[in-house]
């Protein structure tokens, strides 16, 4: 099953693997130390990072990689930077409003 990325960053669990992961590839095991939960758990919260494409697992002998992947974050970035501006523009234009009514 192919998850979203917004599925995968509304829990705070995730959003911390991603950005551990940030500062290097890391092992499950290495990923799991920082947590408090189980190490099932973090394979089931890296498990819907992978399904949504936020991290790779690379096998290496027994070991396995995890990788992020922060292209599909780049690309939600980019959707909410159109909106960033759209409200921008509009509080702009209150606040011009506002201040030019003060004026009077």
């Amino acid at each position: 099953m192919r998850r979203d990325v917004f599925q995968a960053i509304a829990d705070p669990t995730r959003r911390e693997i991603i950005y551990l992961l940030s500062t290097g590839n890391m092992t499950l095991n290495k990923i799991a130390e920082n947590f408090s939960i189980s190490r099932p758990a973090i394979s089931k919260h890296i498990k819907i990072l992978t399904e949504c494409g936020l991290v790779i697992i690379n096998q290496q002998g027994r070991e396995r990689y995890c990788i992020a992947n922060n292209k599909p974050l780049k690309e939600v970035r980019d959707w909410v930077q159109h909106f960033d501006k759209f409200w921008d523009k509009k509080l702009n234009s209150l606040k011009n409003y506002v201040e030019g009514k003060n004026d009077k």
